[in-house]
């Protein structure tokens, strides 16, 4: 069945249709990071909290390579279907799985060769390397698994099935939750444990996922002749892909150096601190991540329909959603940050920094809620440099100066001030690019899908 609904229905409706199912997913899945935090903190202690956020931009790395095919697939996927281009839009189904098990076995290996030395890079210490390393070996084993579980699920999303989706999440979520405390408390198999239960979790969400794409009676399914690597198709995908690729990796390394910046300015505690300070704002940053990807299909269909109205008007709701949805973050973080970060852990010093940590990094998370939304606009376009720029300038041209030069006068406290400063910075630069996009609108045509822009 072909979704001609998002060209017609109305927008709102729409919205709330594929961001819905998004936005419950991604909770779910930020849900399910926050429970190996919590059983991993609550059941192994303070020390293996800190390990696993020095994880993050190892594991950050993982995920930009799965968005990398995974997000530029969706969003080619929805506009030749916009365009009723059905035959190439199940050829680039195809090519998800050929890239996606490529890259992740290229990842997996490199990882797993130099896994000390990259956690040592990324800030472990003599205290934190074996629960990091314990936690990373076993992820990485289950690297391809998780790149063809979020890349095909963003496929079915796209083809018009954001519920299927969104229960496709909610099973790895809940089979997570229930796996964790078995293998870290019940089988006493620690931070290990909680690796293996990710894993499982994802491999039993895979197996149903495939078997949607499997049906033959949808548009969009896998058959034989689609396995056939396309060049072409290869690069366009990974060109699209690119500006959220590019913003993991930017993310991975700027995560490595606040790691180190927090370790030189506050040693191993405000590691972990960080670390539940970023489980907590990723809680809330999901529901933005679910909004743009409920705008994605509905944008990308509607932009290669050429109906311009309706691409401006669905970027305009999702911004107004995204705001009012981080400003409850901004909330929570002024008003109960020492309740929040007491989830994670009973240790009282870890607490207050935690604290301290998320009440600063939320400030200015309103204006953040405008921002992502308008980076993953161009994206779903096809605007590839322009996305590119503004997921690379909040990370790179003023995150990094603001990590370097704030923590010289402020110390600890620097390098939380220094996230907020970048947020309002790159948010002023992504207004003056979306006015003057939306200003062509209407004016020319959108070029050929598959030809780089």
């Amino acid at each position: 069945m072909v979704p001609v609904e998002l060209g017609t229905e109305k927008i709102g409706k729409l919205l709330r249709q594929y961001a819905t199912p998004a936005i419950v997913a991604m909770l779910a899945t930020s849900l399910y990071n926050m429970v190996d935090s919590i059983f991993i903190g609550q059941g192994v202690g303070a020390m293996a909290i800190s390990g696993l956020a020095v994880t993050f931009p190892l594991m950050n790395i993982a995920i930009a390579f799965g968005t990398l095919v995974g997000v530029g697939a969706a969003t080619l996927i929805s506009i030749l279907l916009g365009q009723q281009n059905y035959k190439m839009a199940n050829r680039v189904l195809g090519n998800v799985v050929i890239l996606n098990v490529a890259i992740g076995t290229v990842v997996t290996a490199l990882t797993l060769i130099f896994m000390d030395p990259i956690l040592y890079f990324f800030g472990a210490s003599e205290n934190t390397i074996t629960y990091a390393r314990e936690y990373m070996v076993v992820i990485m084993w289950g690297n391809i698994i998780s790149h063809l579980y979020h890349g095909l699920n963003g496929v079915v999303r796209s083809s018009g099935r954001p519920r299927l989706a969104m229960l496709a999440t909610i099973l790895a979520v809940v089979l997570n939750t229930i796996l964790d405390p078995i293998f870290i408390f019940v089988l006493d198999m620690g931070i290990r444990g909680a690796a293996i239960a990710t894993v499982l979790a994802q491999v039993v969400a895979l197996v149903w996922i495939v078997k949607i794409l499997c049906d033959k009676e949808n548009v969009l399914h896998f058959s034989r002749d689609v396995f056939k690597f396309d060049v072409k198709i290869a690069w366009r995908s990974l060109s699209i892909g690119m500006s959220p690729f590019l913003m993991n990796i930017a993310s991975c390394f700027v995560v490595i150096l606040i790691n180190n910046q927090l370790k030189r300015y506050g040693g191993d505690l405000a590691i972990g601190a960080y670390g539940i300070a970023n489980r907590l704002c990723f809680l809330f940053f999901t529901i933005t991540m679910g909004l743009t990807q409920g705008m994605q299909p509905i944008a990308g269909y509607n932009y290669g329909a050429r109906n311009w109205d309706r691409v401006k008007d669905v970027l305009r709701l999702t911004i107004i959603c995204s705001v009012a949805a981080l400003s409850l973050g901004f909330l929570t973080g002024l008003t109960i940050p020492r309740f929040a970060v007491s989830l994670f852990t009973r240790d009282a010093e870890l607490q207050a920094i935690a604290a301290r940590a998320f009440r600063i990094v939320v400030l200015m998370f309103p204006v953040v809620g405008f921002q992502a939304v308008v980076t993953n606009f161009f994206q779903c376009v096809g605007y590839v440099s322009k996305a590119i720029f503004l997921s690379l300038s909040r990370q790179l041209l003023f995150l990094i100066p603001f990590l370097v030069a704030f923590p010289l006068y402020w110390q600890l406290d620097g390098v939380w001030w220094s996230l907020p400063a970048s947020d309002l910075v790159s948010s002023v630069v992504a207004f003056f690019m979306i006015s003057s996009l939306l200003r062509t609108f209407g004016k020319n045509e959108p070029e050929d899908v598959l030809q780089n822009r």
